[in-house]
């Protein structure tokens, strides 16, 4: 895992494949607030306009930490859609990198669409399923802090054909992940190492904590549910856990 540094300002900010910016669909924003703001000390911003990338509806809000913005949590536009927390990849042109996910075999979900003058935004799902997207900034890089408590530091993609998904995001994003400045923020396992076989393939974003075992109990206080007690990775200790609207993320106290 990378330590934290001072990011880069800008739209060149993080290159083409780096996980730049996460967001949550909730049904309850303030109650999700409530939530992250005494699990992760967030603050917010926001609440009354559209905000980026994925805060296309009203009442959407970002949240801060010490000061930068590190994450968005996003009103669902309806009820059928899944309560879940989505990772957006950066790319100097979403509308290519479309054609190209089109082109390997994954889907465009939603087309290339700007987000007020932040960015352009857009929705994918990879051969298997596994849904993230793409941000390619204009006045919003993405994260202002990361890899620190409280931050995003890790994206997990769960899948059943691990061939099948090196050669997708490797065609993807062949810099990011095996380039000399390959991203440290984005690795893949099998779904059956820690998931029901029936689990489908999933990106899970990790937050940052000091001590993954204690956050647990704070996390139940607050109506949340721990989905997977505390394993040991190569990336650190990891449980995963459900927000108190059933948004499921993990925590991870780094190595």
């Amino acid at each position: 895992m990378a330590e934290s540094a001072a990011l880069p300002e800008g739209p060149a900010a993080f290159p083409e494949g780096v996980p730049c910016w996460v967001d949550a669909q909730l049904p309850d924003v303030a109650a999700g607030k409530r939530f992250y703001g005494e699990l992760f000390g967030w603050t917010f911003e926001g609440g009354h306009h559209p905000d980026e990338p994925g805060a296309r509806a009203v009442g959407a809000v970002r949240a801060h930490r010490d000061g930068a913005p590190v994450a968005a949590l996003v009103p669902k536009r309806d009820g059928r859609m899944p309560t879940v927390w989505t990772v957006y990849f950066a790319t100097p042109d979403a509308t290519a990198l479309a054609a190209r996910i089109t082109a390997e075999g994954g889907q465009v979900i939603t087309a290339p669409m700007p987000v007020r003058d932040f960015g352009t935004r857009a929705l994918a799902a990879d051969p298997e399923g596994a849904v993230f997207g793409l941000w390619q900034a204009d006045t919003h890089p993405g994260f202002g802090k990361r890899h620190e408590p409280g931050t995003f530091c890790w994206a997990e993609l769960y899948a059943r054909d691990m061939a099948a998904v090196d050669q997708f995001y490797g065609t993807l994003f062949l810099e990011a992940l095996f380039g000399a400045d390959a991203s440290p923020d984005f690795g893949r396992a099998p779904v059956t190492d820690v998931f029901p076989a029936e689990m489908p393939p999933h990106f899970l974003v990790h937050f940052g904590v000091e001590d993954c075992d204690a956050v647990l109990g704070t996390v139940n206080r607050l109506g949340g549910r721990v989905q997977v007690t505390p394993f040991d990775t190569s990336y650190g200790r990891v449980a995963v856990v459900t927000d108190n609207q059933g948004a499921s993320f993990a925590v991870l106290q780094r190595s």
